[in-house]
């Protein structure tokens, strides 16, 4: 299956709503951190701005964020944390072009699609479902993006608690397919305790056997990380290779590590201030054009709230493509109801989602 990227309709603002729409009303931060009263609330979705009455897509955009007006006048979503006393931020609440906001989901109706449709690819189904055309338009996609994209990869610790699951993600990173992962303390944890201890949280990889003491592996590897500095350091020490940390190291991708209060250790690479990794998140998501989250519910929102419905490349305005895998119908349905991103699902053991995509990426 060839990948074609879905055309982008751009709205008619020689309309006269558009045309005689008054141009943006900005209010001036006045504290740090503290949005003006009738701020504007970013979404997802592309969002225009007539700023000295000419029309301006944001772009990086997110949900739940404010726009700030630039030095050059392009509108900018800013979080609030990051407003600053000065900044202009574009106020108003209505987003029908009457104040000069305009929100639109019509911009990648499917060819011979009702120009009624919304922004919706295809709607979640259940275990019954076949995911056959799911698999080979994703396998579609990444071969595209792997040279024209930014492709983020969110994962919980079922993604390497198998040892051909790891063994896909080193060909999906190595080859190309992905640029930045997302996780927390687990998934790096017990990779790399697969790579220096051939278990994960104790239990071989290979037979699923607790081993003697196994449950000392983690920490064993934790101390070790510490004492070497990072987890990197650690690395080229005990000379480790193969698996998903590792080979992101090789590669240099981006392995993005959010802490939480239940975290062992954690690894020195795990980030605990919120703020700060959300920052490192939104670093990536903000270029994303495919994410994939296997595993984790908690991950794959926080994923989704930070990343657009579109986002504008050297083909232009384009979709951003969100695919959830999971065992769990209710998880999935969790993610589609929340109304921060547009997501295929696929009901699906993480190991045995992994060998398939693996698999078609290699024909």
């Amino acid at each position: 299956m060839s990948f074609k990227l879905p055309k982008y309709r751009e709205p008619d603002f020689t309309q006269e709503i558009f045309a005689n729409a008054p141009s943006v009303r900005t209010a001036a931060v006045e504290i740090d951190g503290v949005a003006p009263e009738d701020f504007h609330a970013t979404s997802m979705y592309p969002e225009y701005f007539k700023i000295d009455g000419e029309w301006k897509l944001i772009t990086g955009t997110r949900m739940d964020c404010v726009p700030v007006l630039q030095e050059d006048g392009s509108p900018e979503a800013t979080e609030f944390r990051h407003l600053r006393a000065g900044d202009r931020v574009i106020v108003g609440r209505n987003d029908d072009g009457s104040e000069g906001i305009y929100l639109y989901t019509k911009g990648f109706v499917r060819d011979g699609a009702a120009a009624t449709d919304s922004f919706s690819f295809r709607s979640g189904r259940s275990r019954e479902t076949s995911f056959a055309s799911d698999y080979e338009r994703l396998v579609s996609l990444l071969r595209h993006d792997a040279d024209h994209g930014h492709i983020v990869w969110v994962l919980g610790p079922a993604a390497i608690f198998d040892k051909e699951s790891r063994k896909a993600m080193e060909y999906i990173v190595g080859s190309g397919y992905c640029h930045a992962v997302f996780g927390g303390n687990a998934v790096a944890t017990h990779d790399l305790e697969a790579s220096m201890l051939g278990t994960a949280l104790g239990q071989n990889l290979e037979t699923g056997e607790n081993v003697h003491n196994g449950h000392y592996n983690h920490l064993d590897l934790l101390n070790r990380a510490a004492r070497a500095g990072s987890a990197k350091e650690m690395i080229a020490e005990y000379e480790l290779g193969g698996g998903l940390v590792c080979t992101c190291v090789k590669h240099n991708v981006p392995l993005v590590l959010a802490g939480s209060v239940r975290d062992d250790g954690p690894l020195p690479e795990v980030v605990c201030d919120t703020g700060e990794v959300q920052d490192m998140m939104r670093a990536h998501t903000r270029r994303a054009t495919t994410v994939v989250c296997l595993g984790t519910q908690l991950h794959s929102i926080a994923t989704g709230n930070l990343t657009p419905c579109y986002t504008v490349t050297e083909e232009g305005v384009r979709p951003v493509f969100i695919y959830a895998v999971d065992i769990s119908e209710f998880v999935l349905n969790k993610l589609r109801d929340r109304g921060s991103l547009e997501v295929t699902t696929i009901v699906s053991n993480i190991q045995d989602f992994l060998f398939k995509v693996v698999q078609l990426l290699r024909s």
